[in-house]
């Protein structure tokens, strides 16, 4: 796969997570946070459990033939780690929602995308190209103004607890790119890292929440579409993009969900995109053209200077 077909896929998680935020806010009304990450990432991890079976059989028939293409332990553990990291972002983001408004909550979600490249050069000691920070800020701009918060921005409890998600969705993006290129099995990375998701919030909903079949009825269409969109697809789309690409860039790409979330306000609630938001769309989009361009231009001089 390409990188340029791999960023197109993550384009699409975008717009399908974009769309969900919707959802996610309006859902709390009916169903507990608890039980629904955990019904959501459960039904997703069924949505991926045949083609993860697959490939799993495909990689074991494979080890046979080339044994140094063994998946170790190590690369399990790792995967069971990035759903820990899953849930604990997905759960952190979930109560935020509930305590915060939807503009605020997308607004300071966002931060993650500076949050990858920083990550990566705290822990890993990778440095990006110098363009990808000239975008992130390009990006962020573009956020601040789809979302409409100006200088007034009050931080409450919920905007806290949105702000400490995006250490761990940038933590998530970062290993997700690591042991998907490592492994060469991004549905199995998917699937393990839903089930341990789904696993903890049961856990957690068992001990905290009260779920009744009249409570799954009135929260079905919610739980079907975040489950099998955008756990189900969306994630899956994310691992199997970040396989053939950089975790900067991903980053980058994934942030036009807030673009997508105003074009889905737009169309479903009847909200209006106003000048300033139209602006930052084209901030947003500036941003990925800038990284997925400029180092091409840039290389294509070289060879020929």
């Amino acid at each position: 796969m390409s990188r340029i077909q791999a960023n197109l896929i993550l384009l699409v998680a975008a717009a399908i997570w974009g769309s969900t935020f919707v959802v996610q806010h309006v859902s709390m009304d009916v169903i507990g946070p608890m039980s629904f990450t955990s019904t959501r990432f459960f039904l997703g991890f069924l949505v991926v459990l045949p083609l993860a079976l697959r490939e799993w059989k495909k990689k074991k028939d494979v080890e046979k033939e080339i044994p140094f293409l063994v998946v170790t332990r190590k690369d399990l553990a790792l995967m069971c780690l990035i759903g820990v990291i899953l849930f604990t972002a997905t759960i952190i983001q979930q109560y935020g929602i509930i305590h915060t408004s939807v503009t605020n909550a997308g607004f300071l979600t966002a931060l993650y995308v500076p949050m990858v490249p920083l990550l990566g050069l705290i822990i890993f000691r990778k440095r990006p190209h110098w363009i990808t920070w000239v975008a992130i800020s390009c990006s962020f701009a573009g956020t601040t103004l789809i979302s409409g918060v100006d200088a007034n921005l009050q931080l409450g409890y919920g905007d806290a607890l949105i702000l400490t998600s995006t250490i761990f969705w940038g933590l998530h993006v970062l290993l997700v790119g690591l042991v998907a290129a490592r492994t060469s099995m991004p549905l199995t990375l998917a699937a393990i890292q839903f089930f341990i998701s789904a696993i903890i919030a049961a856990v957690f909903a068992i001990a905290m929440e009260t779920l009744t079949l009249e409570i799954l009825k009135a929260a079905f269409w919610f739980i079907a579409y975040a489950g099998v969109l955008s756990v189900g697809i969306a994630f899956t789309l994310q691992v199997v993009g970040q396989a053939h690409t950089q975790p900067a860039d991903a980053a980058l790409i994934l942030s036009m969900e807030t673009v997508f979330a105003a074009i889905a306000g737009a169309f479903i609630l009847g909200e209006r995109l106003e000048i300033n938001g139209m602006i930052g769309c084209a901030l947003i989009l500036s941003a990925i053209l800038m990284v997925e361009v400029l180092p091409m231009l840039i290389r294509k001089r070289r060879r020929f200077s």
